[in-house]
């Protein structure tokens, strides 16, 4: 029997979206390190060593933007589909 979703509670779905975003941006920050990995290693025979910081870096930095922009995005979605859902219908899922 197909059911009908009213409602998306915004912060726990901004939540969850928040943290798929941090997954993907510490992957996304471990690749950004392996590429400055290499290219550290062939600028340092340069005299140039930023690609190894700006990969560390990258770790760090990338879950917490990609977090903070899937927080964001979620909780606009999250208002949005309440908005539309509420003058329309919502979306039909089946549920065992």
């Amino acid at each position: 029997m197909a059911q009908e979703l009213k409602r998306i509670d915004v912060l726990s779905f901004a939540i969850v979206l928040g943290l798929v975003g941090a997954v993907i941006g510490l992957i996304v920050g471990i690749l950004t390190a392996l590429l400055g990995a290499m290219l550290g290693s062939v600028t340092s025979a340069m005299g140039l060593s930023m690609g190894t910081a700006v990969g560390g870096l990258a770790i760090i930095l990338s879950p917490v933007i990609f977090f903070l922009y899937g927080f964001i995005g979620g909780a606009i979605f999250a208002i949005i589909y309440n908005f539309v859902a509420s003058k329309y219908k919502g979306i039909k899922i089946e549920l065992k």
